[in-house]
């Protein structure tokens, strides 16, 4: 087929005006492009004991790590050298025990938060152990801790996250659905996500499920202060394939399984930089929501590692891996210290 020449002309032009637009609307995704995925080595294995159902890692002031997982009826606090320190609560059963744990924080004073989901509790215990507060909250799915306050997200609430007091009363909720699926009660499982504050009470929400990787960060009244939501063309065919199987469940009446996008949310506490594990890419973002680097995870026996827990500490990162365990990696972010003989 011959074109006329105003026809060539007519097709240039189209071409590059939508060149013209992409290169305008979508600065950052082609940005993205440019980035180069790193591969990074843990440089060992910690808390040996810590494996299989790794949920949560957290620590506090005084340099004690806390563990959550799926299989035990108690939070592990471990000492920095790896010596086991205490199990919260002391027993594995009673009204304090934990039913089935999926989410856990740590304030400044040391009491731990429980997002108990079997139990329907978010249970609040203090530094030595005993049970302070049980608040009663449909299938908790992620909990944080936000100055005085407790932030809450469930499998039952009307909005992403809600906030209740220090004395477990409903203070307010927020967060607006994503729309993901048709069925009511789909889309709002679809809607299920991990939380995470930093130093200045900033609340981070991270969708497991929705097919482009999705963060909300608001402050602590509910007002939002920016969304990630990652279009780039590495991302695309995962989240296509993940639209596919929400549009095939959706058909169906019989619940079926759904792979995660977002695996965890890392966040460093002073900068409010955001780590996401997304299969065994560990992505990081500066504190405006920028994605500004994206590395391979590798074990210490250099096998993946799909991250379920993050701890972001300001010379390295603990990766969890269920069932392999708890991990440490140099902040690739950070420049190496020189030796002293590298100096001399």
């Amino acid at each position: 087929m011959k074109f006329k020449p105003s026809q060539v002309a007519a097709i240039v032009s189209a071409t590059a005006l939508t060149l013209a637009a992409f290169l305008a609307v979508s600065p950052r995704i082609l940005r993205a492009q440019e980035q180069i995925e790193d591969e990074i080595t843990a440089n060992e294995q910690l808390f040996p004991d810590i494996g299989p159902g790794i949920r949560a890692i957290k620590r506090d002031a005084h340099g004690r790590y806390y563990f959550l997982s799926t299989v035990d009826h108690s939070v592990r606090v471990y000492a920095g050298d790896n010596t086991f320190v205490a199990q919260v609560p002391k027993s594995d059963s009673g009204p304090a025990a934990i039913t089935y744990g999926y989410d856990m924080d740590v304030d400044a004073a040391g009491n731990i938060y429980v997002a108990d989901r079997a139990g329907n509790r978010v249970k609040v215990y203090t530094p030595d152990g005993k049970l302070s507060l049980a608040i009663a909250v449909a299938a908790p799915t992620s909990v944080a801790a936000i100055g005085s306050d407790i932030a809450v997200a469930s499998l039952k609430s009307r909005d992403l996250i809600t906030i209740y007091n220090a004395q477990g009363q409903y203070v307010r909720e927020f967060g607006d659905m994503s729309d993901l699926a048709e069925h009511e009660d789909f889309n709002r499982f679809l809607n299920i996500g991990c939380l995470a504050t930093d130093s200045a009470n900033h609340v981070y929400y991270a969708f497991t499920y929705s097919p482009e990787p999705t963060v909300r960060k608001y402050d602590a009244y509910g007002y939002s202060a920016y969304q990630i939501s990652l279009h780039t063309l590495d991302i695309y065919p995962n989240a296509q394939a993940q639209r596919r199987n929400i549009a095939r469940i959706d058909l169906q009446s019989a619940p079926q399984p759904i792979p995660a996008v977002i695996n965890a949310i890392g966040v460093d506490p002073q900068t409010q930089e955001v780590w996401l594990a997304i299969g065994d890419v560990l992505m990081k973002f500066d504190k405006g929501g920028n994605r500004v680097a994206s590395y391979h995870t590798l074990t210490n026996s250099s096998e993946d590692l799909h991250a379920s827990a993050i701890l972001v500490e300001p010379d390295r990162i603990l990766l969890a891996d269920d069932p392999h365990g708890i991990f440490a990696f140099a902040r690739p972010d950070h420049p190496a210290t020189p030796t002293a003989k590298a100096k001399e």
